[in-house]
This record gives C-alpha cells, structure tokens and sequence, in this order.
C-alpha cells in the first residue's frame, strides 16, 4: 500500500478529504473512462458495431418467432454464435484495462473501507485468544492513550475488549498480556483517510489476534438510502460505474 500511496495520495486524498462522495464520483468517472479508452483503441470497433447491430436484429426475428419455435431455437443459435464473437472481442481490452484498475481499487479499498480513528475519538481493540483460555487479560498502554473501561477484562467467549481514545495524532503502541504471554501492535490516529490493518495475527501463541474495531465509512454519513441501508464506496463505485459507462460509450460511439 506504501508504493501506491506514494503515487495516489497527492492527487486524491486532498479530494478525499474535501468531500468523500464527491471524490467516489470522480475516481468512479476516471475508472470509466479509462476503461471505455481501452475498449475503444483496443477492439476492432466497426466489427464490434456490426456484431451489435446483428444482435438487434436477432432480437427482432425472435420476438416475430414466438409461435414457430423450431425457427426461433435456430435464429438463438446464431445470436449466441456472434454474443461469442462479440465476447472474444472484448477480450482483449479487457485485459488490458484490468492492471490500472485493479491498482486504483486498491487504493480505494485501503482509503475508504473504514473511518480512521479521529484525535478525541473512542474506539475498541479486541483481543482474541486460544480455544478454551479463560481469565483475565490486560492492556498496557503508552502516554497519549487513555483506557476508559479499565486495563484488566475478562476473557468472554475467547475474547476482550478494550474502549481507547488518544487526544492527538499518531501512532500509539499497545500491548495486551494475558498470563506470561505478551503481544503488540500499533494504533494509527490520524485526521486524514488512513488506516493501520484491522486484523493483526499472531502465529503460535494464546493471544491469536489484536483487531482495531474500525467503523465502516459512509460516504453520505448518517444519511440512509433505503431502508437503514448504508451504502459504502464500492456500491456507490458500482452505480456511478454504470451510469458514466453508458454516457461515455454513446458520446465516444464504443461498441
């Protein structure tokens, strides 16, 4: 994630930070467009034309067919022959277009899974320990982080959970000892758009995990769409996906 931050972060997270649902609209538009570039530069676009139109056509014949069916299965044998040829087409800007995409994803994904944790905020570290352990555990913490639920919790159900909060930001160290067994990882707080890994796996070892329970960001906020349903980035990257693939296609004629 270091490399591609180095490239993507001065260009997008400054859009990211004035506006998230603007800055998915965008990236979502630049995505799109570069993949109807590829479609349009990389695929033989007056045979792809022609494919469609015959596709069109097709779909005439067989709605005429309804009420001859062996006529019908023959005319749906040659349309699934061309939707094959049209898919062998395709292909190829397919592939190309798939790299830079892909890399653009990840960086989407890494900066708009989850909320940071913000300076003044509360937020819960779960520890995770092996099958069957019972007890108590503890945290151990640095300067700068307060423990608002007490440092000692009882193991439930393999699991503890801790309430922090750091008033400033950056990275704070954390511990968690349970018996002679002592496991650390680091906590980001930070205004900006990023993260330390949620998940932190130790192998061998009765402390099996150390998760920072981010919450997941919502691009519009508290704002529900349908329902209680709260959008994250990748549906909205969905919808916009759409809706721009269609406008660029007829304004750039791509079959």
């Amino acid at each position: 994630m270091t490399f591609l931050d180095t490239i993507f972060n001065p260009v997008f997270l400054p859009l990211l930070h004035f506006n998230v649902f603007v800055g998915i609209i965008v990236l979502s538009a630049l995505i799109t467009l570069v993949v109807t570039l590829g479609y349009k530069y990389f695929s033989n676009q007056d045979e792809m034309k022609r494919m469609k139109e015959r596709q069109k056509e097709f779909q005439v014949q067989m709605k005429s067919l309804r009420d001859k069916p062996e006529e019908m299965m023959k005319v749906q044998k040659e349309a699934m022959s061309v939707n094959f040829e049209y898919m062998k087409h395709s292909f190829k800007p397919m592939l190309i277009t798939m790299l830079p995409v892909l890399i653009i994803f990840s960086w989407m994904a890494g900066h708009l899974s989850f909320e940071p944790i913000y300076p003044g905020e509360s937020y819960t570290v779960t520890a995770v320990f092996k099958e069957g352990l019972v007890g108590n555990a503890t945290i151990m913490v640095g300067e700068g982080t307060d423990v608002l639920n007490g440092k000692a919790q009882t193991i439930a159900e393999g699991k503890a959970t801790w309430s922090l909060r750091n008033m400033k930001e950056g990275m704070y160290p954390i511990t968690v000892k349970q018996g002679t067994v002592e496991q650390s990882r680091n906590v980001l707080v930070s205004k900006e758009l990023k993260i330390e890994d949620a998940v932190k796996i130790f192998e061998h070892s009765d402390i099996e995990q150390i998760n920072v329970n981010y919450a997941k960001l919502r691009p519009l906020g508290d704002k529900a769409v349908l329902f209680g349903w709260y959008p994250g980035w990748l549906a909205w990257y969905l919808v916009f996906s759409i809706v721009f693939s269609i406008g660029l296609r007829k304004v750039m004629k791509v079959y």
